[in-house]
């Protein structure tokens, strides 16, 4: 009886987070720490190496691209904004931060939208650091 009252629980609950948007809102927290954690990887990756590395975004495709062939897509239901150093940019549609040997970057933001929610993915350009914010859409 409490198995069948817990598996009529759950389904509620899967089929209350389908109603809400709650899937779209788990995969924009999910896109915004996958981008930040390839941020982080390619500022390891040219402190390791010792060599510049370059972190790729492009919005109008959907894709990033990391040192290493890492690469992936960003959802459809999701909207993708880039703010950093034009002058890296090898296309009017990609947005580019990149990493140097001592751990510094170019800096930039990226901002991950659902409707009127949002993760901010920050690159500090003195230290590299980089730090994700949950936010509102309209910030």
């Amino acid at each position: 009886m409490l198995l069948v009252v817990g598996l009529i629980a759950a389904a509620g609950m899967l089929a209350a987070a389908a109603m809400t948007g709650g899937f779209d809102r788990i995969a924009l927290q999910s896109t915004a720490k996958t981008i930040a954690a390839q941020l982080r990887y390619t500022r390891a990756q040219a402190i390791a190496t010792g060599e510049p590395q370059r972190f790729v975004l492009d919005p109008q495709a959907r894709t990033w691209q990391a040192p290493n062939g890492r690469h992936g897509t960003i959802p459809d239901t999701l909207q993708i904004e880039f703010t950093g150093a034009r002058e890296l940019q090898a296309g009017e549609t990609e947005g580019v931060i990149q990493f140097f040997a001592d751990g510094a970057a170019t800096g930039g933001r990226v901002r991950v939208l659902l409707r009127d929610a949002a993760w901010q993915v920050d690159v500090a350009w003195l230290t590299g650091e980089v730090r994700l914010k949950r936010g509102a859409a309209d910030e």
